[in-house]
Formats: C-alpha cells, sequence, structure tokens
C-alpha cells in the first residue's frame, strides 16, 4: 500500500496509523500524527485507501447507501490493509480515522478475524455492517466522535455504532460535537491525552 511515514523521536512505543476519508488521500491526516503524539512516542503512518474511481480521489469501498459498504469493495481493501497493518514490527497498534477511514479503522481493529488494535479512533464514521463480518470481544479503548449536524454520515449512525459496540461489552469514550462532517479541533486537543493513557496502561 501507498503511505506516508513519520518516525518516533527514539525508539517507538508502537505505531499510530490513521485512513482517510473518501475522496481523500494520505496527505490529508498527515498533520494529525504530531496532534495525537505530539511527542512523537510512536511511529505514525497514514495509509492511502486502494480505490480510485477517476477524479474522485482514493476509495476504501463503493457506498451502496450509508452504513452498508459494498461487502466485494469492501473485503478486498479490508485484505489489503489488513496484510499490511500485520507486516508492521509493532506490538501496539493504535487504529484511527475519519469518515471511511474511521469505518475501516473499526473494521481492522475490532474484527472478529483480525489482531486486536491496541485503540480505536473513530472520528465521523460507524461500525460498518457487511455480511460476513462483525466486531467481536476483547476490545481494546474506543474514541468514538461525531458531529450533530453532520449531513454526510448523520450522527444516529454514531448513536448506532454506541449502542452496537456498549451492548458487545466495549467500554468506550464518547463525544459529540455542534458541527457538520468534520473533525472537531477540541477533540483533536482531547486524543493527545487520551493515547497517552492507552500507552501507560
Amino acid at each position: 500500500m501507498i503511505y506516508l511515514e513519520r518516525t518516533a523521536e527514539g525508539p517507538a512505543e508502537g505505531a499510530l496509523v490513521l485512513l482517510h476519508g473518501r475522496g481523500s488521500s494520505e496527505h490529508d491526516l498527515y498533520p494529525l500524527l504530531d496532534a495525537f503524539d505530539p511527542e512523537r512516542r510512536l511511529d505514525g503512518y497514514t495509509l492511502r485507501a486502494p480505490m480510485a474511481p477517476p477524479g474522485q480521489g482514493f476509495h476504501w469501498y463503493i457506498v451502496p447507501r450509508v452504513g452498508y459498504p459494498d461487502p466485494d469493495t469492501f473485503n478486498a481493501s479490508y485484505a489489503e490493509a489488513g496484510a499490511w497493518l500485520d507486516a508492521l514490527p509493532h506490538e501496539k497498534i493504535i487504529l484511527g480515522g475519519f469518515s471511511q477511514g474511521a469505518v475501516m479503522s473499526y473494521a481492522l481493529g475490532l474484527g472478529s478475524d483480525r489482531k486486536r488494535a491496541t485503540a480505536v479512533i473513530g472520528l465521523s464514521g460507524f461500525v460498518p455492517i457487511v455480511p460476513g463480518w462483525d466486531i467481536a470481544p476483547p476490545f481494546p479503548p474506543i474514541f468514538l466522535a461525531h458531529g450533530t449536524y453532520d449531513s454526510i454520515i448523520s450522527v444516529s449512525f454514531a448513536h448506532a455504532s454506541r449502542d452496537r459496540l456498549e451492548a458487545a461489552g466495549a467500554t468506550l469514550d464518547y463525544r459529540e460535537s455542534p458541527m457538520d462532517h468534520q473533525i472537531d479541533p477540541r477533540v483533536i486537543q482531547e486524543i493527545a491525552p487520551w493515547i497517552r493513557n492507552v500507552l501507560a496502561s
């Protein structure tokens, strides 16, 4: 896969991997590596989604309707990104993403057939519903944030994801912000100490 890398200042305590939203690229969330990990304790990576519809940037999967990724394209990206993650030389991997990238972070970090992520950060996304894929315990720490006025992925999807995760036994930090389909700067400020606590535990 194509990706950008930002190395840790000293010996890496793990990896922080961020996945962009639909129509964007690996450059989009790259500045968040320093925002989420200002001490550079982690090796940081931002991946490029493998699908490239003409003139539409990069996508993780086709969207027949929100909440239900196209199984074929979802499974292809899931397998490719999963193989890339499994090849990283880190015991601890914190996964995070925005929009489609959040969906893939939930999938890759919580999937029943996947190695557990150390933590998962989902920004303006949802836990997907795909035939043959499901979440499974044990669950790592999860940070979920969403805009209450999101016009692309309704906040109702965040509520459904929160309820689904909690019903399965997950403990998560949940935030809502009065904004559209974007990342709240106040949430960005919360994530750095949240990651510090994850690493400390």
